[in-house]
C-alpha cells in the first residue's frame, strides 16, 4: 500500500515491500565501497618475512660489492699480494672465526667501545642538558661542542699519549672526546626544537622541573637524542680503531691491534680480514640503532602499514574504487535529477523564525 513520506519539504510516494528490497539491495551495493576506507591499520606481518624484507637489500648490496672487488682484482690493476680476491678474504675471515684469539680481540674491543661509549653518553647528556637549560652557558661554550665534534679524533692522540703513555687510559680518553660532543648536540638540538605549546600545556598540567623534563621535554626531544646518540656511537668506534692502531697495548689482543700486526707482515689478505670484521660489528651496531627508531617511530604513530602515505613511498597505488551503479526505479530518477540541479539556498526548508 503506498503511502506518502515528507523529504525535505517534498512528497513523494513509497514503493512497495518488494521494491523496498530491491532498492536497499542497490543501495547497499552502491555503498560498499566505504569499507575501502584509508584507515590505518595495525596489521603486522610474521617475523620471518619481516627479517627477510630487512635483510635481502644488505645481501643484494653485499654480493654487488664483492663482485665489483673480483672485476678490479680480475682487471690486475695490482697484484693478487697486494690486493687479493674477495675469496681468499672471506676465506681468511671464516678461519679466524675458529681460533681463541680472534673472540678475545673481538671481546676486548667491545668492551673498550662499550665502556667508551657510556661515559661519552652520560657526559654529553649532561653537558647538553646544561647548555640547553642555561642561555649564559650557551654563550660561553656552545659553539665549542660543536667545535670539538668537528676535530679529527687522531689529532688527540699525541696529547693522551703524552698524558696517559700507551695504555688504556689513553684509547679511553680518544673515545670519549671523539663521542661526547655528539651526544651533547644531539641533547641540545632535541631540547631547543621542543615545540613551546607541549611545555606550555605540561606547565598548565602542574608539570614542575624535574618532572616537566621528563614527562614533556624528554619524550619530544628524543628522536634528536637518538640520531646524537647514533652519531655518537659512529665517532667512538671510529676513535676506537685509531686508538687501536696507534696505541697497541702488549698483552692485550683487539681487531686494530691485529690490523696493525697484518700490516707490518705485509699480510694483505689478514688486512682484509679484519677490515670485514670492523665492518661487520659496524653494521649490527648500526641495525640495532635503526630498530630502536622503528619502534619509536612506530610507537609515535610514524609508521603505520596500510596508509596512502606509505604505499604512495613504495611506489604501491590502490586500485580504484568502482563506481556504484546508478539506482534504477523512481528514487534513482529522483536521486540523478537532484544531483544535477544547484543546492537550494535554504536547504530543509528552514525560515529563520522559530
Amino acid at each position: 500500500m503506498a503511502t506518502e513520506i515528507g523529504v525535505a519539504g517534498r512528497t513523494r510516494e513509497a514503493p512497495d515491500a518488494s521494491g523496498e528490497r530491491a532498492v536497499a539491495q542497490e543501495v547497499d551495493a552502491a555503498l560498499a565501497g566505504l569499507d575501502a576506507l584509508d584507515i590505518p591499520t595495525a596489521h603486522r606481518r610474521p617475523a620471518l618475512v619481516r627479517f627477510w624484507a630487512a635483510t635481502w637489500p644488505k645481501l643484494g648490496a653485499l654480493v654487488l660489492f664483492l663482485l665489483l672487488w673480483q672485476i678490479v682484482v680480475w682487471t690486475g690493476w695490482k697484484p693478487s699480494y697486494v690486493l687479493p680476491g674477495p675469496v681468499k678474504a672471506l676465506d681468511e675471515f671464516g678461519s679466524r672465526l675458529g681460533t681463541s684469539h680472534f673472540w678475545e680481540s673481538i671481546a676486548r674491543t667491545l668492551t673498550r667501545a662499550v665502556e667508551g661509549y657510556a661515559l661519552a653518553v652520560v657526559i654529553g647528556t649532561v653537558v647538553g642538558l646544561a647548555v640547553a637549560r642555561f642561555p649564559l652557558l650557551r654563550t660561553a661554550v656552545g659553539s665549542f661542542v660543536t667545535a670539538l665534534q668537528t676535530m679529527p679524533s687522531i689529532v688527540w692522540f699525541p696529547l693522551a699519549i703524552l698524558l696517559f703513555k700507551l695504555s688504556e687510559s689513553a684509547i679511553m680518553f680518544v673515545v670519549i672526546l671523539g663521542a661526547a660532543p655528539s651526544v651533547a648536540n644531539g641533547v641540545i638540538y632535541g631540547v631547543d626544537y621542543v615545540p613551546p605549546l607541549l611545555v606550555r600545556l605540561g606547565r598548565s598540567m602542574g608539570a614542575r622541573g624535574f618532572s616537566l623534563y621528563r614527562y614533556v621535554v624528554a619524550p619530544a626531544a628524543l628522536p634528536s637524542v637518538l640520531a646524537g646518540l647514533k652519531q655518537g656511537w659512529a665517532f667512538a668506534w671510529r676513535s676506537l680503531m685509531a686508538g687501536e692502531l696507534l696505541v697497541i697495548v702488549p698483552g692485550h689482543p683487539s681487531i686494530g691491534a691485529d690490523l696493525q700486526n697484518s700490516r707490518d707482515l705485509n699480510d694483505t689478505v689478514g688486512v682484509m680480514a679484519s677490515m670485514i670484521t670492523i665492518f661487520i660489528v659496524g653494521v649490527i651496531v648500526d641495525s640495532l640503532f635503526n630498530t630502536a627508531d622503528a619502534r619509536m617511530r612506530q610507537r609515535r604513530g610514524l609508521v603505520a602499514e596500510g596508509t596512502s602515505a606509505v604505499r604512495a613511498a613504495r611506489g604501491r597505488r590502490r586500485p580504484e574504487a568502482k563506481e556504484p551503479r546508478a539506482l534504477a526505479g523512481p528514487v534513482g530518477a529522483e536521486r540523478e535529477a537532484s544531483a544535477s540541479q544547484p543546492p537550494p539556498l535554504n536547504p530543509g526548508g528552514w525560515t529563520g523564525v522559530e
